[in-house]
This record gives structure tokens, sequence and C-alpha cells, in this order.
């Protein structure tokens, strides 16, 4: 069993590295003008996200009631639950900045092509896991901020959270809702270059994850936080939490006798979280803020740790159709 080498992870610590190295050009007020070009980018993401969103596959997983709602309690309650254990029971081991961005991974919706893709391949149900990764993305736009400021409220900061949510309309909703129009005529362009789209995607990612980590380094907001430590700290509380809510679905599932197709689905949509949607979320929930580097972090080791795991079970058991997970 052979995982291949993913460039987007590679791409995304040599961004990182980039930003450390040359903060001046994506860092506020620097040439490139990040302020233009994360909302720019937020809204082509979403755009595209919008144009290559079938309705039609969507309503086919509609029906599996119980399946939908394991997988958004975990993602919406469990998760956000979890979240706030994390930040009490943390205290001041690590900085602010990385507290509050394990708590906007807890608060993140889960991921769309991975999740489907990986149950696709453990013979799971795909249908399910479209419908479940779809409506996840879609309450995450109102559910992660409001979470994310009640969270910031209770430190005894302000985040008004009105002008985060019609930004957050503005940038990805509208975006998304005028790529679904623009779907008869783009539709089957888009399937044809699926690949490319993909590209754009990612490649704008890392643009925000560039910009993101600039202002952070040029702060600088790093030191005095032991980085090297708090990195390692993270990874290990990353990886607790994802073999937790694993292991959490994997008992709901059996509880609530679902088929081997639905547990797959739960698992895999119920314990991921998005970079796609989280890097643009949080350059629109956290503004300029000097930490956003901090803040991006957990999910982005989150989401290399759910790729490597997700993917080696998803190969596993996509051997066994007939055992369950």
């Amino acid at each position: 069993m052979k995982l291949k080498p993913d460039w987007f992870l590679i791409s995304m610590v040599a961004v990182t590295v980039l930003a450390w190295a040359f903060p001046s050009p994506g860092a506020a007020g620097g040439w490139m003008h990040p302020a233009v070009l994360t909302k720019a980018g937020v809204a082509l993401i979403f755009f595209l996200h919008g144009v290559a969103l079938s309705f039609q596959a969507l309503k086919a997983g509609t029906l599996r009631w119980p399946l939908h709602l394991l997988v958004q309690s975990s993602t919406f309650v469990l998760f956000p639950l979890l979240g706030l254990l994390l930040n009490f029971a943390l205290g001041d081991a690590v900085s602010p900045e990385l507290k509050l961005g394990l708590f906007f991974l807890c608060a993140l919706p889960s991921t769309v092509s991975s999740s489907v893709a990986m149950t696709a391949t453990a013979h799971g149900n795909v249908a399910g896991a479209v419908f479940n990764a779809t409506l996840s993305g879609l309450l995450g736009v109102f559910l992660t901020p409001l979470w994310v400021a009640l969270v910031v409220q209770a430190g005894g900061a302000s985040q008004p959270i009105g002008p985060v949510i019609l930004d957050l309309i503005r940038w990805l909703i509208l975006p998304l809702v005028v790529g679904q129009l623009c779907r008869p005529g783009l539709g089957a362009w888009a399937q044809r270059n699926k690949a490319r789209i993909g590209l754009v995607d990612r490649g704008t990612i890392l643009l925000l994850v560039y910009t993101s980590f600039c202002d952070s380094f040029k702060a600088p907001i790093w030191s005095g936080h032991g980085a090297a430590g708090q990195i390692w700290l993270i990874g290990g509380i990353s990886g607790a939490l994802f073999a937790l809510v694993m292991i959490v679905m994997a008992w709901a599932s059996d509880a609530l006798g679902f088929s081997r197709e639905d547990k797959i689905a739960a698992m895999f949509c119920g314990s991921k979280k998005t970079l796609a949607s989280g890097v643009p979320m949080a350059k629109l929930i956290f503004g300029a803020h000097p930490g956003l580097g901090l803040i991006l972090l957990p999910i982005m080791i989150y989401h290399s740790l759910q790729l490597v795991v997700c993917g080696l079970l998803a190969q596993r058991w996509g051997r066994q159709p007939a055992s369950p997970p």
C-alpha cells in the first residue's frame, strides 16, 4: 500500500516558508494588495464550486435523514463542544491565536471533494456523502461564524457577527449561486476541465495561505511562542481529535443500525474539516488579524492528517467490500 506525495501539501509548506522569507509582498500594504486579492480569490473559488456543483447528485442523497443528522451533529455540535473543552483544558499552554485556531478548526464545515472521493473508493454511500458534504458547506457559512463569535465574545473581545455574515454571503454564497446559475452553459465545460479547475482552486488557496502568513511573520506574532513545540502539540491534539471523532462516528453508526455504506459515509464526512473553505472563511472572519497564520495552522495540520489517514482507510475498506469498517 503506497500513498503518492500530495503536491498540495508540499506546496502549503513551500508557501509558508516563502511567507517567512518574503513577507512584505503579501502583507497589508504590499504590492499584491492582499485585501483585494482575498475577496477576489474567495469569490473565484466559490464561483467554480457553484459551476461544478451537481444538484442532481445532491438530490439523490436526500432520503437518508438519520445519516444526515448524525454527520451534521458531528460537524456543528460535537466538534465545537470538543473545541470548547480544548480551549478550557489548554489554558495558557498555547498562545491565544492557536487556541482560537483550534476552535476555528472545530467549527468549520466538512470537506466536499475528498469526502466524496474517499467514500467512493471505500464503496460507501456516495450520494449520501455528496449531500452531507454540500449541506455542511452551506450551513457552515452561518454556523461557523456564529460559533467563532460566541467564543471570541466569551473571551472578552467583541466580534460583530452581522457584518461577518454579510461578507460571507457576498463573497461565498453569491458567487456560489452565480456559478450554479451559469451551470447550464458552463457545466459541460467544467466537467471536461475538472483537473484545470481543481488546479486554479488549489492555486488560489495557496495564494490565500501565503498572504495569511505574511502578516503573521511580519508582526512578528510567532516570536516568544516556542513555535516548534507548539506545532508538535497542535499535531498531537489534531491526531487525538480525529481519532476520537472517528471512534464516536463508528459507534453511533453501529448504534443506529447503519448499513456498511452509510457507516463509511458517516465516518468520512463526520470527521473531516475543510481547508478549501476554511482559508477563505478565515480571511473574511478574522480580516487583517496579525495572528491569522497561527489561527490557520491547526486546520492545515488537521487537513494533512485526515488526507493521509482517510486515504489509507479508504484503500483498505475498498479492498474489503463485504466487511464492515
